[in-house]
């Protein structure tokens, strides 16, 4: 990745993007008080350079509920046996491999893992826990939170 410096044009961009990404090239530069073509060139900069990931539109659970069902969500804390690095790598790799891993993170101290799942329902995620935590033989503990209701969800980095 190359090296980049942001200035504040770079970091007011960004903020604005991570609060709609659908708005207009002409919207974003009028609100960083910038031309279109500066603008352009800055955000493809940001995203050449990693900063931007993808674009993405956040669902509503909420109202996506009566169409296709609730579904459950969980925090699942995970422990290994062994904490080798190939190990830790290998538990890893195979989750973020599973669609209904929809976040996982390494944490330090206590478990090893907190992982979000989705699951359609309960036989759904009892059929994830065998695939990805009863398979696997040194997964030592596991502990499932399920979710009653999302009361926050703001993907958004903080930039200042």
């Amino acid at each position: 990745m190359e090296h980049i410096e942001l200035d504040a044009i770079d970091l007011r961009l960004l903020d604005a993007l991570q609060r709609d990404a659908s708005q207009t090239n002409q919207r974003l530069a009028a609100d960083a008080h910038i031309s279109p073509p500066t603008c352009f060139r800055r955000v493809q900069r940001l995203r050449a350079a990693g900063l931007i990931e993808r674009q993405i539109a956040v669902l509503s659970p909420d109202r996506l509920a009566p169409l296709v069902g609730h579904g459950l969500q969980a925090l699942v804390e995970i422990s290994l046996d062994r904490q080798s690095s190939e190990a830790l790598d290998a538990f890893e790799a195979r989750v973020i491999a599973d669609d209904a891993v929809q976040q996982c993170y390494r944490v330090s101290p206590g478990p090893d893992f907190v992982l979000i799942v989705a699951a359609r329902d309960m036989p759904g995620y009892l059929a994830l826990a065998q695939r990805l935590f009863s398979a696997d033989a040194n997964v030592r503990n596991v502990k499932a939170f399920f979710s009653l209701k999302r009361a926050k969800f703001e993907p958004r980095v903080q930039l200042n």
